[in-house]
């Protein structure tokens, strides 16, 4: 019988594949880069939330080959500690994500975030074409706006982003302990508590 069908579908020009069932439809999906800081502070402000579904700690902004964490880490190599956010934007928005940066950052610090100083430490906003530099910008006006302040944050285009090392990956989770303490240790959320109140 299938051999039947099969012939009936060749001389009609189709395939028996064409009957199957169709693929369910995958959820549209984006990146957004971020930098604040501690990239595992950061991965793990973004983790779990609705709408996104990976969040990779890496480097970018810099020029060259692929940088290793020792690199990095000199603040002489021109990358910068940041995480790559795989988003559905049918789920959250660029502007929430954007709100979620924003309230994860101290703004107004040009020399790097909270204890963690340097060149490979600034915030940043990474943007990958001219609508999501409009949001970045408009954005950063409003927090100038209601601080009444200048705003170091630097919106940039986005360059290469690098993965970096896998025992960076899901550091908050795979390291309890060892990040709870760096993160106190670190100010970070005393100072966040500040800026968003």
């Amino acid at each position: 019988m299938l051999k039947f069908i099969t012939m009936l579908l060749a001389v009609s020009g189709l395939s028996v594949g064409a009957f199957a069932a169709a693929p369910a439809t995958t959820p549209a999906k984006e990146v957004v880069v971020f930098a604040g800081g501690c990239f595992w502070c950061m991965e793990s402000e973004f983790e779990d939330l609705k709408g996104i579904s990976d969040v990779v700690s890496g480097y970018t902004g810099g020029e060259g080959p692929r940088p290793t964490y020792e690199q990095v880490s000199t603040g002489t190599s021109g990358f910068i500690e940041a995480v790559a956010v795989t988003y559905d934007p049918a789920l959250v928005t660029y502007q929430q994500l954007l709100d979620i940066f924003w309230s994860n950052v101290d703004p107004f610090d040009a020399e790097g975030q909270f204890c963690d100083k340097g060149a490979q430490y600034v915030a940043a906003i990474f943007t990958k074409n001219a609508e999501e530099e409009k949001l970045a910008k408009a954005s950063l006006v409003e927090i100038e706006k209601k601080a009444g302040k200048k705003v170091a944050t630097q919106i940039l285009p986005r360059t290469t982003f690098y993965e970096a090392e896998q025992y960076h990956q899901d550091y908050a989770d795979n390291n309890k302990v060892r990040y709870s303490l760096y993160r106190k240790g670190c100010g970070r959320d005393d100072r966040l508590k500040e800026l968003n109140n």
